[in-house]
């Protein structure tokens, strides 16, 4: 096998583990933001046009974020900023007084017993 050969099994690796963890948290967040350069699951987001005179321009801030990219350490952080100017696709994914469902055992995510 080549080194090349190698290298292609190992990204097609990585984009099976990211579509597996991505159907896996999917039923966490309540939005999918689709941008030209990546895609977010996240739980709070404000979205706010900052049109300039020549071009539309966005700015996405949101708590609670999955980014997709398999080469990241940590897909899950805290907050994210984004500005883009291209097109922006954001579909809310359950209503906010929705209870979040997860797959995590009762006891993860059971309060502390005082």
């Amino acid at each position: 096998m080549s080194h090349l050969e190698d290298l292609e099994e190992y990204d097609a690796e990585l984009e099976l583990a990211l579509k597996h963890e991505y159907a896996t948290v999917f039923g966490m967040f309540r939005y999918c933001v689709l941008t030209q350069e990546a895609t977010y699951l996240c739980n709070v987001l404000n979205l706010k046009p900052e049109h300039q005179p020549s071009y539309p321009l966005f700015h996405l801030t949101m708590e609670d974020v999955w980014v997709w990219d398999k080469n990241r350490p940590s897909r899950i952080i805290p907050r994210a900023e984004v500005h883009t100017s291209s097109d922006i696709t954001v579909e809310e994914l359950k209503p906010p007084d929705d209870p979040l469902p997860t797959t995590l055992p009762p006891e993860f995510s059971a309060p502390p017993e005082a």
